[in-house]
């Protein structure tokens, strides 16, 4: 968490935010957040307008005149936006940074952007604007649904005798989704989490890419899913409403209990009833 769904509404609320604003200074907090050398990082970024703010996967690319970085969120990381008169009024009550904001956009016209991170977890790598998708992390992701190849994904699919729940978070093979989408995309097309890759047929595989694509548009048409600390600069997410059996007790479908168990490490809620193996 953050999630694709999550991500693409910070990339447009952001982008209706800042696109257009020039950097004036740029106060790194917490060192670490940054990959590589913090005095390249803000020697590149500071004076540089904003002009555009794309998305990769689950990664954010922050487009400027003359170069550009990538936001890696992780767990918990968010961004938070302050007007110049909120600035000014939150400087008056000493409550401008809190202990969370690891990095601090100041723009010429006064108002800021920091970068929030509970966890630490988040990173942001300067790269060239040109070919940032042929680099380290980006050219490592598989396609997202939208773009992915029935029959490639098929194949790479079908090589694996991993749980399909595992292989829907590897983001080598299909980018973008997440541990609550991908509890939700297993109930929805009826498949056990547990079962091995290699026993989906290329009709199952077909049917996952519509899987996937129909759940992430609408969490991303919703706000996506707000759960724990996350907050999309601001605005709460809805389609935590509209979930089906992660975080769930009982089945929708059969009423029966819904099961949480962890496949390869990561919390995974399913019924076991609608959900047959191998099915």
């Amino acid at each position: 968490m953050p999630e694709l769904p999550e991500v693409e509404n910070v990339r447009r609320t952001l982008k209706g935010l800042i696109v257009g604003k020039r950097i004036r200074e740029v106060n790194i907090l917490y060192l670490k957040i940054i990959t590589g050398e913090c005095d390249d990082f803000t020697s590149a970024v500071r004076g540089q307008k904003i002009v555009d703010i794309r998305r990769v996967g689950k990664y954010l690319i922050f487009i400027l005149e003359n170069i550009a970085f990538i936001s890696h969120l992780r767990m918990e990381g968010k961004y938070r936006y302050l007007l110049s008169n909120d600035v000014d009024e939150m400087k008056k009550e000493d409550i401008l940074i809190n202990k969370h904001d690891h990095l601090e956009f100041v723009f010429v016209d006064g108002s800021r952007m920091y970068y929030n991170d509970v966890r630490k977890f988040g990173r942001l790598q300067l790269v060239h604007k040109e070919d940032y998708q042929e680099l380290p992390p980006l050219n490592q992701l598989g396609p997202e649904p939208w773009e992915a190849n029935a029959s490639e994904l098929y194949h790479k699919i079908h090589k694996s005798n991993l749980p399909i729940k595992s292989i829907l978070l590897d983001q080598r093979v299909i980018a973008g989704i997440g541990n609550i989408y991908a509890n939700e995309i297993c109930f929805i097309m009826r498949i056990n989490p547990h079962t091995p890759g290699n026993k989906l047929s290329k009709k199952r595989i077909i049917e996952l890419i519509e899987v996937s694509k129909e759940i992430l548009e609408q969490s991303i048409q919703a706000g996506g899913t707000t759960i724990h600390s996350f907050t999309n600069v601001g605005v709460s997410g809805d389609y935590q409403q509209k979930l089906r059996v992660h975080g769930k007790k009982k089945c929708p479908v059969c009423e029966g209990e819904i099961y949480k168990e962890k496949v390869k490490g990561r919390g995974t809620y399913y019924c076991r009833h609608c959900q047959k193996k191998n099915k």
